[in-house]
């Protein structure tokens, strides 16, 4: 079989025998004819020096990544048995829970191979492909889950452009069909969600801790508003942590009948609470205008989005996000504030706390921060960061 080398300049080479597991484009030493998606390869610097073996996997993030720093890594279904049978084997505390029964069990560069990502929906795995290049691992991973014990069937989310309209292709892979909607347990709460229909299920597994913490320390006696709401997960952890009232706000159409499944699920009366398909900014206006003050407020928009008349960007519009909520929240109230933009460190959000604050010439103070759960291992160095997640829980005080 014939050996495939890339060879990057010094500054990559630097960051990669440092800890980084990503091949950035602009890294590469010029000239160079990349091989095609999924090709091993071996990562040498410029003066042929062997960095490690990695593969190609062009995505937003560089052109591939480093899987290993040994030159005999072959990336075969006894490798990726390995590396999943260990991620398995560091969620076993997650495995025996009988209150959290969805979560993820492998996260890419953090569990060893960038641009792989395995979710763990009661019995049933959901595999995130972020590129052509690892998606040609298809067999071997799918040989790897089905030695897993307690996975019943298999699905996949192709997160990558194939080149290709496939007429309503199915995300269901192997073993048994789960039942739609499938009913998870997170911290004793019932949420609904299907792993074939579209490219999200019904709730983000990374906010795990934070749906707790509404429940369990900022919901009661309070009403709360929650903006970009989606299937209203944080609306039933307040609403079952003893919130007087619950506001779930976001423009999609679906919304509305998918929170309305997950309040039911866990036997509370949705018509107690207001559902409201609308713009998330056309609802701050009219509260505003119906002089609304809410005593907890959670914010957790797209890192994008685009509305007839709104374009929004994390990076540039979010302190105005933060001073429309500030507008709305009650003295002495509590926000929640989360992006998942990783083009934000975690020094620049709080930045647009403070500022935004000071904007609106109110006193705050930082309650908490949350970054990813124990289940979504990341790499930390120099170079790179892959914690994507930053959400920071403050207090707003008039002056």
């Amino acid at each position: 079989m014939d050996e495939f080398h890339i060879y990057v300049q010094e500054e990559t080479k630097a960051a990669l025998m440092s800890g980084s597991p990503l091949i950035p484009k602009d890294g590469l030493m010029p000239g160079q004819t990349l091989p095609d998606e999924g090709t091993v390869v071996h990562v040498r610097s410029a003066d042929d020096e062997l960095i490690g073996t990695g593969y190609i996997g062009e995505q937003t993030k560089g052109v591939g990544w480093l899987v290993s720093r040994r030159a005999d890594t072959v990336m075969d279904a006894s490798f990726f048995a390995e590396k999943i049978q260990q991620a398995w084997h560091h969620r076993r505390s997650l495995h025996q829970s009988q209150e959290t029964t969805a979560y993820r069990i492998f996260n890419g560069e953090g569990d060893g191979v960038g641009g792989l990502a395995i979710d763990y929906y009661h019995g049933y795995a959901l595999i995130h492909w972020y590129s052509a290049g690892i998606f040609a691992f298809q067999t071997e991973v799918l040989q790897a889950l089905a030695a897993l014990p307690g996975v019943q069937g298999v699905y996949e989310k192709k997160r990558f452009e194939t080149g290709a309209i496939v007429e309503e292709e199915e995300d269901f892979v192997q073993g048994e069909r789960a039942p739609e909607p499938l009913i998870v347990h997170e911290n004793g709460i019932n949420y609904a969600v299907d792993l074939d229909d579209g490219p999200m299920t019904g709730i983000f597994l990374d906010q795990r801790h934070v749906r707790r913490k509404i429940r369990d320390e900022y919901a009661r006696g309070r009403t709360v508003l929650n903006t970009f709401s989606y299937t209203g997960a944080f609306s039933v952890s307040a609403a079952l942590g003893g919130a007087v009232h619950t506001t779930s706000v976001d423009l999609a159409n679906r919304s509305y009948a998918k929170t309305v499944e997950q309040f039911s699920i866990n036997g509370l009366d949705y018509e107690a609470h207001d559902i409201v398909v609308q713009d998330v900014f056309q609802y701050f206006k009219r509260a505003k205008k119906q002089d609304k003050a809410f005593d907890l407020v959670v914010v957790d928009p797209p890192s994008f989005a685009r509305s007839k008349k709104k374009t929004f960007s994390v990076k540039k519009d979010y302190q105005a996000l933060l001073e429309e909520v500030i507008a709305v929240t009650a003295n002495d109230g509590i926000v929640v504030a989360s992006t998942n933009a990783n083009v934000v460190a975690m020094k620049k959000f709080r930045s647009f706390v403070d500022r935004a604050c000071q904007s609106m010439k109110l006193d705050y103070q930082i309650l908490e921060t949350h970054r990813l759960p124990e289940d979504f291992p990341t790499v930390k160095t120099k170079a790179y960061d892959s914690d994507y997640l930053k959400v920071i829980i403050f207090k707003v005080s008039r002056k």
